[in-house]
């Protein structure tokens, strides 16, 4: 399993971009992802660092593993 951090919430946003998440709108730094055939959104939090538990949740909503995710870099 691949290590979770120093990862910012725009790197998050462009690799679940890569996988078919698209990006909807904004609520203030909140960026609000959504996805054909999925009813769950994304809201990845535009911080500089995002915390491993926060990544890791938005990682299981998109349907990735951990590495799968880190493979998107």
């Amino acid at each position: 399993m691949g290590k979770l951090s120093n990862i910012s919430g725009k790197d998050a946003a462009k690799a679940f971009a890569k996988v078919g998440w698209l990006a909807r709108g904004q609520a203030g730094s909140h960026l609000i992802l959504t996805k054909a055939g999925i009813r769950a959104n994304l809201t990845v939090p535009l911080h500089p660092e995002l915390a491993p538990g926060t990544l890791r949740a938005l990682i299981r909503v998109a349907g990735l593993t951990v590495d799968e995710f880190l493979n998107l870099f």
